[in-house]
């Protein structure tokens, strides 16, 4: 054994094996780890909005400690600009907070208290993703100016200015970590929208448009709420935490807006259960009666926001808060929000008698409903049960959304129709992150009725299943739901069919951007030396132009022709998704009644006036 010599293509484990990165580098080598995920901004968790708000947030936080009233933000194409005028980097130090790891005030809690940023990380992290990032403070009539690429400083000047005291930055996210990026103006003004109602008096103006409210979260709930509502919303703020909330009438499950010193936690955390766990034991004491906490809770709409000292979060991406105490050694965050949940929701309820008897009305008819559910559970669970078995609808994958793990924001679940697409899909797809649903032909058209048609439904039943959606998000197994079908009138009569079933039951997925169109090629255009893939007749015929006239051109008419070799370039890194949106612009239950109701005249002139006939 003593003879046997190293192959050639055996590494060598040594001195020259070890590095050490510089900052930017460690930073660009690993960005999901300071980041999440990436993405090309279709989700409004993907990196991009992770780097707009870690500037954003330097700003709010100068503004929560009393300096500065506006910040002004563009985006145009790719390049971000955000303004604030609040005191300003300190200038001589105005490098090292943008480019120096650890580097940064939020480390002194004398100086800056109850704020997000504390890690010294945000900024640097945009600076090191940035193909082009600026920094620029005012101070006292000088100005000091940093100009970066990719994290190494290009330039630097310091001169007199007549500017108001403040920080600009500037930055363009780097194509080579983002790719084919874009900004989608309703994920960034829904974030901006919660950055007003969490700091009355802040005004942000963003490519002219302008975000300011006066009632905090009663504002956003008036905002956000597009369905009637069993009571008028209660509204309650005292010291350091403040809640909202009401219960829809056309919802099921539970939805929050939470958030922590201002940051959207959107996967929770303490102050939630806090606040979830209180609600139920208050109500529960006024009304003397042990309700089933589902029955309190289902449909209820809620936002809370507390402020918490040195907050610890789950992950750089702050959407999950895992601190126990209001501040270092204080007051625990559950006594502390069921404290005031108790005296303030029990006086509320006690003095507005017509608000509890809506509420206790609301309790009682989600406990019929749900004791209707159990008899249909418990005839039909044999059968799903053995259908779960046999068809084999779940092609699942290692990786959850519900579990910590670095790739659980790539966690996807591709909802197919038919036998082919759905083979195609899963033998190209990734396992660790991607599962199949298969459908088995068109789901039924489930607007205007009850829940019962989950569990009546062996497809919903078996697709909420394999969501682990039935108590609510808390338990969502993917981050991204990816309706993949057919780009012809079937495919988007069941893209519709899947749609309505989540809005009606789940709305809660798709406003928090969970919902997805797989986009797939339409043409394959190719010659002996090159293969382009076109998703629209322009692309088609730019490939056309790009190869030549007589390049072969294949139509795809549906996913199964798609081989999966093929169908790992369309569900890998290069993948494009189209989020489903709900617009302000109509009503939620408007939508479904002109799209799902009764056939009517208006929808029939709509289908009319918006056909498309092609002509050869």
């Amino acid at each position: 054994m003593d003879n046997i010599t190293k192959t050639e293509t055996e590494e060598v484990y040594g001195e020259d094996s070890i590095r050490s990165l510089e900052w930017e580098e460690h930073i660009r080598f690993r960005p999901g780890m300071y980041i999440g995920k990436l993405g090309d901004g279709a989700s409004q968790d993907d990196g991009i909005y992770v780097l707009l708000k870690e500037i954003i947030d330097n700003s709010v936080d100068e503004f929560i400690m009393g300096h500065g009233r506006t910040i002004d933000i563009t985006i145009k194409e790719s390049k971000v600009t955000v303004r604030d005028y609040g005191r300003g980097i300190p200038l001589g130090k105005l490098l090292e907070c943008v480019s120096k790891i650890n580097t940064g005030a939020k480390y002194d809690s004398k100086v800056f208290k109850k704020t997000v940023g504390l890690n010294g990380i945000g900024t640097k992290a945009v600076n090191a993703l940035s193909s082009y990032f600026k920094a620029q403070s005012i101070r006292d009539g000088r100005t000091k100016i940093g100009e970066f690429e990719r994290g190494i400083l290009i330039s630097e000047k310091e001169e007199e200015t007549t500017y108001s005291n403040g920080t600009i930055i500037s930055f363009i996210p780097d194509s080579e970590i983002f790719g084919n990026f874009h900004y989608i103006s309703e994920h960034v003004e829904k974030m901006l929208w919660n950055y007003a109602f969490l700091n009355k008096g802040l005004t942000i103006k963003f490519n002219g448009i302008k975000f300011q409210s006066e009632n905090g979260l009663l504002d956003l709930l008036k905002r956000n709420i597009d369905s009637p509502i069993h009571y008028p919303i209660i509204h309650i703020a005292e010291n350091d935490f403040e809640f909202a909330f009401t219960h829809s009438v056309k919802q099921y499950g539970e939805y929050y807006y939470s958030f922590v010193n201002g940051q959207h936690t959107t996967q929770g955390g303490t102050h939630q259960a806090a606040f979830r766990e209180a609600v139920v034991k208050t109500i529960r004491e006024f009304y003397k009666k042990e309700f089933d906490p589902s029955d309190i809770r289902t449909s209820i709409v809620a936002a809370l926001s507390i402020k918490v000292q040195e907050p610890v979060f789950e992950s750089q991406t702050k959407t999950k808060l895992g601190s126990q105490y209001m501040e270092p050694g204080g007051t625990t965050i559950r006594n502390y929000v069921q404290d005031i949940v108790k005296r303030q929701l029990d006086n509320y309820l006690h003095i507005n008698q017509d608000v509890a008897d809506a509420l206790l009305t609301k309790i009682l008819a989600s406990e019929k409903e749900r004791k209707e559910i159990a008899n249909i559970k418990k005839i039909t669970r044999e059968s799903i049960k053995k259908a779960s078995l046999h068809n084999r609808k779940l092609r699942d994958c290692r990786i959850h959304y519900n579990t910590n793990h670095e790739q659980r924001l790539d966690s996807t679940l591709f909802i197919t129709e038919g036998d082919s697409a759905s083979g195609s899909i899963t033998k190209s797809r990734d396992v660790n992150t991607q599962a199949v649903f298969s459908l088995r032909g068109k789901p039924v058209n489930c607007y205007g009725l009850s829940k019962k048609v989950v569990y009546e439904n062996e497809e919903f039943n078996l697709l909420q299943s394999a969501l682990n959606i039935e108590e609510g998000l808390e338990n969502l197994r993917y981050n991204n739901i990816v309706i993949a079908t057919d780009a012809d009138v079937d495919g988007m009569h069941i893209r519709l069919l899947l749609i309505t079933f989540f809005v009606q039951f789940y709305p809660d997925i798709v406003k928090n951007g969970h919902l997805y169109i797989l986009q797939t090629p339409l043409f394959r255009v190719r010659n002996k030396t090159a293969t382009h893939y076109c998703y629209s007749e322009e692309e088609r015929v730019n490939a056309i132009n790009s190869l030549g006239a007589n390049s072969e051109i294949t139509r795809f008419k549906g996913l199964g022709e798609i081989s999966p070799d093929e169908f790992k370039h369309f569900i890998g890194k290069a993948i494009r998704l189209e989020p489903v949106i709900l617009s302000r612009d109509i009503p939620v239950n408007e939508l479904l009644l002109f799209y799902m109701g009764k056939n009517t005249p208006e929808r029939q002139n709509f289908i009319i006036d918006n056909l498309r006939y092609n002509i050869d």
